[in-house]
């Protein structure tokens, strides 16, 4: 068992917004449990995204590797998998592999690089990265733009659950290599990026055409059985050759609406040009506000640029989550911060950094969530006490308006997780779960195949 480990940090930024920390202070103690190890090989390996649960208890999610050895993509084409609570505490929990993605070769998905979503009839939603039916060429072979399926549950149980390819992107220009989970409007539409592709900017990687990726919007059928319809909101046109702003490039992270129905995000590159990151940029936080007459442009505004030479480090890599005030909430590659809406005092959106993440947790790549008690959660690829496997941690609102942040497990690499990247997600009795995509018991991948997680208070 980990103890809790409380910090506090105090930049000069944090004292210009007024903001203290508190000292260290004693608190309960966590319990982090191991309930699979993936394998590699015929079972799943490298899951990137978090987990789901339905209203039985039963965890979902996807990997982004293992399944088919046969499968034509740059790694093996993943899987989607359940696993089910044990009848008796302290057992362990079974592991399903509900498919198998078998790449473009066979017009399917490959290589999921996110989680999944669920609708209110039990069926599932995710992208892959790769596959499809698209025409998208890597390193000299026809791998596929990538692709959003849906999974349904079988109608008998114990029967074979169905895979259907909902939209194939069919060319880089709209839009490759999704990224992260989807997320769904209150009409039904499904809403992501792809982190490269579009129809602006050239300085992105080359090996996938330079464009700097895409917010997406994919509607439903009018009829049952029809198609599809896929809309890019926007594309990012990074910054321009000898230029010091410009918009952001690659989003990656998780997207939000507040309720008027615009999207929130941020972009991991674009936005300033920072000094020292080689004329790609530090990455934006932006809004995109829908139409006023339907079928009419979305509107981009930057609400934020980041910059390394400054407090916020930037590099934001995981998406934003918003609180009832319509503050969001994000991380960079070094801090947690909150971006204000306007204000009669300002017409700006401020930001303030919440913490500057050390030693102990650093780099997180997943989404933030809030607990009721307005408690922040989240991961970080690396830290644990200087070491390199990652941890969990909690940032707590104190009454002097500052935020207290504690690791409350870090990650010890096999048998135990390794470097989680996923967003995490609360059980029904307040535990929290996700993934990491390394370590655990799975011998066929060297460092492990990844785990899911449990940490409970």
């Amino acid at each position: 068992m980990l103890k809790t480990r409380w910090l506090s940090s105090v930049t000069p930024a944090i004292l210009l917004a007024l903001v203290t920390f508190a000292s260290t202070l004693s608190a309960a103690e966590w319990k982090e449990k191991v309930l699979y190890s993936f394998q590699g090989g015929t079972d799943g390996s490298t899951p990137l995204g978090g987990v789901v649960f339905d209203s039985a208890g039963n965890v979902y999610g996807a990997t982004q590797d293992g399944g088919s050895a046969s499968c034509r993509s740059i790694y093996e084409c993943g899987t989607v998998y359940q696993l089910t609570p044990p009848a008796t505490k302290g057992d362990a929990w079974t592991e399903t592999v509900l498919y198998v993605f078998q790449g473009n070769a066979k017009n399917d998905g490959a290589s999921p690089f996110g989680g999944l979503v669920m609708d209110s009839s039990g069926n599932l939603y995710g992208t892959t990265a790769y596959g499809g039916t698209g025409d998208c060429v890597l390193l000299g072979s026809k791998l596929g733009c990538g692709a959003v399926f849906e999974l349904s549950p079988p109608a008998q149980k114990g029967g074979a659950w169905t895979e259907k390819i909902l939209y194939s992107f069919p060319n880089s220009k709209r839009g490759y290599v999704p990224w992260g989970n989807l997320v769904f409007d209150k009409s039904g539409n499904l809403y992501a990026s792809t982190i490269y592709g579009g129809d602006r900017g050239t300085t992105c990687d080359l090996f996938y055409g330079g464009q700097c990726g895409v917010v997406f919007e994919l509607s439903p059928p009018k009829q049952k059985g029809g198609k599809w319809t896929e809309k890019v909101l926007h594309s990012f046109g990074a910054i321009a050759t000898g230029k010091q702003f410009g918009d952001g490039a690659s989003p990656n992270g998780e997207l939000v609406f507040d309720d008027k129905g615009n999207v929130y995000g941020t972009t991991y590159l674009g936005g300033y040009n920072c000094p020292h990151n080689s004329g790609q940029g530090c990455g934006t936080a932006f809004k995109l506000k829908p139409p006023t007459q339907k079928g009419g442009a979305w509107t981009e505004t930057i609400l934020h640029r980041f910059n390394q030479d400054t407090s916020d480090n930037g590099l934001p890599s995981a998406g934003l989550v918003m609180d009832a005030k319509g503050n969001l909430y994000g991380t960079t590659v070094g801090t947690v911060f909150r971006l204000a809406p306007p204000s009669a005092k300002s017409s700006r959106w401020r930001e303030t950094i919440l913490y500057t993440l050390g030693q102990d947790a650093y780099d997180p790549k997943g989404a933030l969530i809030f607990d009721q008690s307005g408690d922040l959660y989240g991961t970080t690829y690396v830290g644990s006490g200087g070491s390199l496997q990652g941890s969990v941690f909690q940032l707590k609102p104190n009454k002097n308006g500052g935020w207290t942040f504690g690791v409350i497990h870090g990650f010890l690499g096999p048998p135990d997780g390794d470097f989680p990247t996923a967003s995490l997600v609360f059980g029904k009795n307040g535990d929290l779960y996700s993934t990491t995509q390394a370590g655990g018991t799975g011998q066929a991948c060297q460092g492990g195949c990844g785990t899911v997680f449990e940490v409970s208070p």
